[in-house]
């Protein structure tokens, strides 16, 4: 089994405008002050990196992450690259070859619109990303954010899919659980068969 790890650093990754900027907060350092241990704090926002939404994000009283079950999170995944804004049309081509997650590659490129979220909803899709910061095209997030999370689909915005040929893979994106909250960050795995 090849593990291909596709998360960003946190504290590295580019920042949707307007989002908080990580950044890492250490507390004791063994080298520096003789302490007993190395002990650090940091400060995230929830979209930061890597990172899941989930319905609650743009619909309210919708599920948050924690109270997503664990399993939503891993499963057959689909890698497809495409560059610009996918429409329902070109989604309802691409669906019959790919499995109920899929993942778009566009070197930060990959967005849909209002119909291809339409699409992917109606097929039963459980999870879809990109590798963009946001599923949707800049002055177009709203419609396909609400579209997929309000069908109770799972978002994964910011995957670094740099040198992943398209394909299928086994996906794993667990977010850390926090009550409460619309989002997370994650690290984000594609598990391959070695032949």
């Amino acid at each position: 089994m090849k593990v291909l790890d596709i998360t960003r650093d946190l504290f590295t990754a580019p920042v949707y405008p307007g989002d908080p900027v990580p950044y890492p907060d250490p507390k004791l350092r063994m080298a520096e002050n003789g302490s007993l241990c190395n002990l650090s704090a940091f400060y995230s926002g929830c979209h930061s990196g890597t990172h899941v939404d989930a319905p609650l994000h743009f619909v309210d009283g919708a599920a948050a992450i924690d109270e997503i079950p664990a399993e939503r999170f891993y499963g057959r995944c689909t890698v497809v690259s495409m560059t610009g804004t996918l429409t329902g049309q070109q989604m309802e081509i691409l669906l019959p070859f790919c499995e109920k997650m899929i993942l778009f590659h566009g070197n930060g490129k990959a967005f849909l619109d209002a119909s291809a979220a339409i699409v992917l909803g109606q097929a039963g899709v459980t999870l879809v990303g990109t590798d963009a910061q946001s599923i949707g095209p800049a002055g177009g997030e709203l419609a396909p954010h609400v579209e997929l999370l309000g069908r109770n689909m799972i978002i994964l915005e910011g995957v670094d899919l740099t040198g992943v040929p398209d394909g299928n893979y086994t996906l794993c994106c667990m977010p850390l659980k926090l009550h409460g909250l619309e989002a997370s960050p994650v690290r984000a795995v594609l598990l391959q068969e070695e032949t």
